[in-house]
């Protein structure tokens, strides 16, 4: 388990976490087979490709978060090689820990207007809509890492051991 950051402000705390699942996101992604880039369990699943961009895409880039509206314009276009996905994963994270920090810690009280559903929009706060981002990116490792399994791909351990990487 990656060590316990002491944090003070909500900001410090979002922080934490995202460094705290970023190892485990990244041993995830490592052990998915790149040959099996487009498996998808059933026909209105997303393939694992599109699953893990997805992964990438909820490193939101914290300046979308601090404008008054969020534009849902979908994700950018998926990389052609799972080795390219993995490193805009890495890159996306980097840079989204980068942002995050330089935003000032009151920020995240204020509002967003964001799409709620179709032709929807709600205003949330900007601190909620950030851990919505967050849980929604571990909500996508999960499903990843039940297509790992189903393609024969070893499972790492992720809030423990698993059938793979007993402790």
């Amino acid at each position: 388990m990656a060590t316990q950051v002491q944090a003070v402000t909500e900001k410090e705390i979002h922080i934490a976490h995202q460094e705290l699942e970023h190892p485990t996101t990244m041993r995830v992604l490592k052990a998915y087979p790149p040959a099996k880039a487009s498996f998808r369990p059933h026909d209105t699943s997303m393939t694992a490709m599109e699953t893990a961009w997805m992964m990438a895409c909820m490193q939101l880039d914290p300046d979308e978060v601090m404008a008054d509206e969020m534009k849902m314009t979908g994700p950018p276009p998926i990389p052609k090689t799972w080795q390219e996905l993995v490193a805009a994963y890495e890159k996306a994270h980097t840079e989204f820990v980068r942002k995050l920090r330089a935003i000032p810690d009151e920020a995240l009280n204020g509002t967003i207007r964001v799409p709620v559903a179709k032709d929807r929009m709600e205003e949330h706060r900007r601190g909620d809509v950030l851990w919505y981002f967050l849980h929604a990116l571990v909500h996508h490792r999960g499903q990843l890492s039940v297509y790992l399994r189903m393609v024969g791909g070893k499972v790492p351990s992720i809030y423990g051991p698993s059938g793979d990487e007993p402790w």
